[in-house]
């Protein structure tokens, strides 16, 4: 769950993004997990699904490392877009994540991909 005021929008790195509402420090907590709010989704259960929803589920979710349970945020924080100089950094642990630097009102929330989805190529799919 996002820890933060955020508005979403068109992104000029994919799609829809995430943007601060407010300045938020280095180092504040941004999103973590909740549990009974954010969902884990047994890795079967999304594979069972029929297309489009098995597609869209993979996009909006990301499978935790070295499990077979994905997680998908309840709130807009699904929209956070890769970047591989992230203004979010991915917490090792089970903490929040939290502002890699000063971030600014209206400047998109990035995460790099690579530090918490096992499905993460480093590509995307061609539109």
């Amino acid at each position: 769950m996002l820890l933060v005021r955020t508005t979403i929008g068109p992104s000029s790195i994919e799609g829809t993004g995430v943007f601060a509402a407010e300045r938020i420090k280095k180092g504040a907590p941004v999103w973590s997990f909740a549990k009974g709010f954010d969902l884990e989704i047994p890795g079967a259960s999304i594979r069972a699904l029929v297309s489009p929803m098995k597609e869209t589920m993979l996009i909006y979710a990301y499978r935790v490392p070295g499990t077979d349970t994905y997680v998908l945020p309840a709130d807009d924080a699904r929209f956070m877009n890769h970047s591989d100089h992230p203004a979010v950094q991915v917490a090792e642990d089970d903490g929040p994540d939290v502002a890699a630097r000063d971030i600014e009102p209206h400047e998109e929330l990035t995460v790099d991909y690579s530090t918490f989805d096992e499905d993460f190529t480093g590509s995307f799919p061609a539109s």
